[in-house]
């Protein structure tokens, strides 16, 4: 099973393609500068840590 799951971050942002690009973005600065807006994440990926940033709603979409 993937965490976070999609159903929980689909509740933060509603496309999931908007979640892929975002995570996608952060994922690529995460792995320029390790610069964790989370602590302690779960996620050894830089994908997984921009997903759990997004759950913890630290990234959010631009209207």
């Amino acid at each position: 099973m993937l965490e976070p799951s999609v159903d929980n971050l689909l509740k933060k942002i509603d496309s999931k393609y908007a979640i892929v690009t975002i995570a996608a973005q952060r994922a690529r600065e995460l792995h320029q500068k390790e610069n964790y807006m989370v602590e302690n994440p779960t996620s050894k990926k830089w994908v997984g840590i921009a997903l759990e940033e997004i759950l913890d709603e630290k990234l959010t979409v631009k209207q």
